[in-house]
């Protein structure tokens, strides 16, 4: 089993930043990646990035691309979600989770484990 602990989520004004955290604890030998997905009432859970454990790879969804910056600390097991311009459609709860094998990080069925997840407002 792996535990995740999302932090960071808040309240900001359009054009803020912030910086969502999520600590793996428990089983985390086997990750092949982590990712943060966002939802919001009535809408599927949404990609938003991810990185590969080992090599660093990341990947983006177009709507963040160029404003959020995913990175990950492999000595305290954390990853990270620097939110930066953001905007009120940035609105949702965010979830991070892991992948133990490849699967297509893209998609949220490919993870194992998810954590309860950090609210984000942002305001116009």
């Amino acid at each position: 089993q792996v535990q995740l602990v999302e932090s960071g989520g808040g309240l900001v004004q359009a054009g803020g930043s912030l910086r969502l955290s999520c600590a793996a604890s428990g089983r985390t030998s086997s990750r092949y990646a982590m990712g943060w997905f966002r939802q919001t009432p009535g809408k599927e859970r949404e990609f938003v990035a991810a990185i590969t454990w080992n090599g660093g790879i990341t990947y983006y969804a177009d709507s963040v691309k160029g404003r959020f910056t995913i990175s990950r600390d492999k000595l305290r097991n954390t990853v990270y979600l620097q939110m930066n311009s953001l905007k009120p459609e940035d609105t949702a709860i965010y979830y991070c989770a892991v992948e133990t094998v490849s699967r297509g990080v893209r998609l949220g069925s490919s993870y194992d484990y998810w954590g309860q997840g950090t609210q984000v407002t942002v305001s116009s």
